[in-house]
């Protein structure tokens, strides 16, 4: 089928050629936003829009066009959306053994204030989940524990993806750090380090915008003492972490501080008023909130047999992200004939990436791995399966939760495919390195601007390690050409990646599933996509001061 050599400028001039290139992202936002369209819609004919842009202008061969997007969709049904049904069957079983009802009461119990509740379910515990599992899985489960605990969908879903920012740098283990740092032969403690000028400042404000959020200025005045507890303490233990022991544990530290510290707080401190979503409720405030508290008194062991579920989920998930466990089914490992790798016909390594994207001429490798003993979902999967044996769960219920996951499920999960598939075609084809080289062509104030080119990244990808695949080698050639350190872009690349996190069609499809708004993505980016921006000029503004 022959190889093909990528091209970044077909219009001879390169901002020109950018403004092509932006035409399916253009498209998809105008889909969702202007039009309304359906989630799946939207991402079906972005494909064909991207199809087009590809063939017509960078002149990419129908046959790789269509193996891309083919790479595209396997990519979203597995890990993507094998995540998701697995996150939300293990939900289920909760729910369908009453134990969700005991989560419920042990979070009110530290405190029925809805405004709270968000900080330690979406900001803590999410960004636990974060830097355990990665990959849609904290979004997914934070957002189903915030309608149980009486959010609605659109709010629960919004919050969590606006929450994921906190973590969202960082990842499963610090990948999205130590990716990166290791394409461009850097040091992963340096680039985390670099990543503590900025980050920690937005978790801090992250705290607050939830509040602002559910309850505007008004939840801020009386609320300021919990968030300054919650985001201070996350975003102090954030910035020590990144500067001695790295990125691999700072969701994780940090957010287990931030849990502990806000509980321990709430036990002597309260706002003057209860708050709840639903007015009616909210009139009532503090007395019934408390009587509605001791209606249910349950045991420590109690609660913790409910929660098990997700503790199980938390170990396997982090047994499973260890060096040595994924050493085990890496190439030469033991057990690595135990991933099923396809490399994609006609893709894999038939392209060649170019300078100055990559330092010489590269080929793009395509190859689907099929990790199904080693995976995220695997260790959810092992979850549920060790949640079933201990709580003894019917297999009545047992299918019941599985045929309700599959038909909640089915439609988002071919809006999760569709989009990545749309992403594929425009990685491959060069697109997003002509998005990329146009930036990086802005000389001194590179830095103001290094910041989109990870924010674009995560926005086609989902993913902020694999925008640094992506970005991080031109980031870091860019640096050294205009004589800044390569370690601060590469890092200014991370951080811009986290603050698309919460507007990357497939996070938002995702979100969407998890909620049940399958249809209806288009209200959760019109939710996120500002604060998005805005958080993306505050990230890039101080990158450029700082450098």
């Amino acid at each position: 089928m022959g190889v093909w050599n990528q091209i970044y400028d077909p219009m001879g001039n390169i901002w020109l050629s950018a403004l092509v290139a932006a035409i399916p992202i253009i498209f998809f936002i105008v889909a969702l936003t202007v039009f309304k369209m359906k989630g799946y819609v939207a991402g079906i004919l972005s494909i064909v829009v991207a199809a087009c842009v590809a063939l017509f202008f960078y002149k990419m061969p129908f046959v790789k066009v269509i193996g891309t997007g083919f790479y595209g969709v396997l990519a979203g049904l597995w890990p993507v959306a094998s995540i998701v049904l697995a996150a939300i069957f293990l939900y289920k079983l909760t729910v369908k053994t009453g134990k969700f009802d005991i989560i419920k009461n042990s979070i009110a119990t530290i405190t029925e204030d809805q405004r709270l509740q968000v900080l330690l379910v979406a900001f803590s515990f999410g960004a636990f989940l974060e830097g355990a599992a990665g990959f849609g899985a904290p979004v997914a489960i934070t957002a189903v524990i915030l309608i149980g605990l009486g959010f609605k969908p659109v709010y629960a879903a919004g919050l969590c993806l606006v929450a994921n920012i906190a973590g969202g740098s960082y990842g499963a283990m610090g990948i999205p750090v130590t990716t990166p740092a290791t394409l461009t032969g850097l040091s992963g403690l340096d680039v985390a380090s670099r990543t503590s000028y900025v980050i920690p400042i937005i978790s801090l404000m992250i705290a607050f915008l939830l509040v602002y959020l559910i309850d505007g200025f008004k939840g801020m005045r009386q609320t300021w003492p919990a968030i300054l507890v919650s985001g201070g303490s996350f975003a102090i233990t954030q910035f020590i972490v990144l500067n001695t022991l790295g990125a691999e544990l700072v969701d994780i530290i940090s957010a287990l501080v931030s849990l502990v510290v806000l509980a321990l707080f709430l036990r002597v401190w309260k706002p003057k008023e209860i708050y709840r979503l639903d007015k009616e409720e909210s009139a009532k405030q503090t007395k019934q909130a408390k009587q509605a508290v001791k209606k249910e008194t349950y045991s420590l062991g109690q609660v913790a047999f409910a929660w098990l579920p997700f503790i199980l989920l938390t170990i396997m998930v982090i047994l499973f992200s260890l060096k040595p466990v994924k050493a085990l089914f890496a190439a030469g490992g033991p057990l690595n004939n135990l991933v099923f790798s396809f490399p994609i016909k006609g893709v894999h390594n038939q392209i060649l990436r170019q300078p100055p994207v990559v330092p010489e001429e590269t080929p793009y490798a395509a190859v689907f791995n099929l990790d199904l003993f080693s995976s995220t979902t695997t260790a959810i999967v092992i979850a549920a399966l060790l949640t079933i044996l201990i709580y003894r769960i019917k297999g009545s219920i047992i299918k019941e939760a599985a045929v309700e996951t599959f038909k909640e499920l089915y439609i988002p999960i071919i809006t999760i495919c569709s989009v990545l598939a749309f992403a594929y075609i425009c990685n491959y084809s060069g697109m997003s390195s002509t998005l990329g080289l146009a930036f990086a062509s802005t000389g001194s104030i590179f830095p103001l601007f290094a910041p989109i080119l990870g924010w674009i990244g995560v926005f086609l990808t989902g993913s902020v390690v694999n925008s640094g695949s992506l970005f991080a080698p031109l980031q870091a050639v860019t640096a050294n050409q205009i004589g800044i350190l390569p370690e601060a872009m590469v890092a200014a690349n991370v951080m811009g990646g986290a603050m698309a996190k919460m507007i990357s069609p497939q996070s938002v499809a995702v979100a969407a599933a998890a909620v049940g708004l399958a249809g209806k993505e288009n209200e959760l980016f019109k939710f996120t996509i500002k604060i998005s921006v805005i958080l993306l000029v505050v990230v890039g503004i101080i990158n450029w001061a700082l450098y």
